[in-house]
């Protein structure tokens, strides 16, 4: 049976403040943080994230190597600007890239993946260790000092319960990165249903920097650094060069720069936070 996931209140403020429709319904926006969420029904729990998920999902490239190693290395940069982890644990590790290149920057990294193609294409093919299954789950059995979930928290069943089983799997003064697609994006603005970040078959919830930035504290963390990304940042400068009539003059318009980051406006939201050094969560 197809899950119904439409929501009476903001998931961040709770059911004081109006909420209001957006694109024709399809989206329910909170007037007190922003927060959005899909109100159309979600694919089927069991089988949402199945194969044909990565081939007809717009994710028919989570397995190449070149694309995702490249987008790998640039989220370990970022997360090295910041973090120096020792044992990372990764949420929706999907094919398994970024637990590679974490592995070889000398970091013990394990990953928790729901779809048993990804999980087994991470242990099979990259010889990644990978516990298949729920991150809120299994992630409390597990510890590390750095959790990072890129492109997870809009899919979850419920982001408070996901960003409390982070906390509570870090140890004291532990680490949590977060990227999400930015609803508040110059690109989301200006394309609307269109906009690349939206999908509403997979994506239950929408971020802004605020309510993103509020619902990370409500769960106990410190937000320590906050910016967007275009998506241009994950592509390499061959491409970008190759395609940049068409890519460039939206994000120069939308962002009034030609940098591929922005504090605010760029259409992925990156969020490095981190948890009190007085203890776990309970």
């Amino acid at each position: 049976m197809s899950v119904d996931h439409r929501t009476t209140h903001c998931l961040v403020c709770g059911p004081r403040p109006a909420h209001r429709p957006r694109l024709g319904g399809l989206l329910r926006r909170c007037d007190g943080c922003g927060f959005t969420w899909t109100t159309q029904e979600q694919a089927e729990e069991d089988g949402r994230y199945d194969e044909d998920y990565f081939a007809a999902g717009g994710y028919d490239d989570y397995f190449r190597s070149a694309p995702r190693r490249f987008e790998a290395g640039r989220r370990l940069r970022w997360l090295l600007s910041t973090v120096r982890p020792t044992t990372l644990l990764e949420a929706g590790c999907a094919g398994g890239y970024f637990l590679e290149a974490a592995h070889h920057a000398g970091i013990t990294a394990t990953g928790i993946e729901v779809s048993h193609a990804a999980a087994t294409f991470a242990r099979d093919h990259l010889n990644m260790p990978v516990h298949q299954g729920y991150f809120e789950t299994v992630a409390p059995t597990l510890t590390a000092d750095t959790i990072c979930a890129f492109h997870v928290l809009e899919h979850v069943e419920d982001p408070r319960a996901f960003l409390h089983a982070a906390h509570t799997t870090l140890t004291p003064g532990g680490w949590l990165a977060l990227e999400v697609p930015n609803i508040a994006s110059a690109a989301a603005h200006r394309l609307g249903v269109t906009w690349p970040g939206l999908q509403p078959r997979y994506h239950r919830w929408h971020f802004t920097p605020g309510s993103l930035a509020r619902l990370v504290t409500d769960a106990g963390f410190e937000v320590v650094r906050q910016d967007t990304a275009v998506f241009r940042y994950y592509m390499p400068l061959g491409y970008r060069l190759r395609h940049a009539r068409h890519l460039l003059p939206a994000d120069l318009i939308g962002l009034r720069s030609p940098r591929l980051t922005h504090p605010r406006r760029g259409d992925l939201l990156r969020v490095i936070a981190r948890v009190a050094r007085t203890g776990r969560s309970t």
